[in-house]
């Protein structure tokens, strides 16, 4: 799992805190699809990749997998904010 995680560092901070918050959630649950889906999109330039985690566009060609739309949805959920 430590080497799917340094592969995942990224070059945008915007980036960084979505796959961070990804790991937090699920590093423990992680599937061997969910990787793949995972290392695909890691695969992107930092801007497309972005543009995908911030629902500007959704994957297309050989991107648009149920793999990777399985991660994305997973890595645009938002962070719960706690009630005051």
């Amino acid at each position: 799992m430590s080497k799917l995680r340094w592969r995942c560092r990224r070059g945008l901070l915007e980036n960084d805190l979505f796959v961070e918050r990804f790991f937090r959630r699920h590093e423990e649950t992680i599937t061997t699809g969910q990787a793949a889906g995972l290392q695909a999109l890691m695969d992107l330039p930092d801007n497309d990749l972005l543009d995908l985690l911030l629902a500007r566009k959704e994957p297309d060609g050989g991107l648009d997998t149920p793999d990777v739309r399985e991660v994305l949805s997973l890595m645009r959920q938002p962070t719960a904010r706690p009630l005051s």
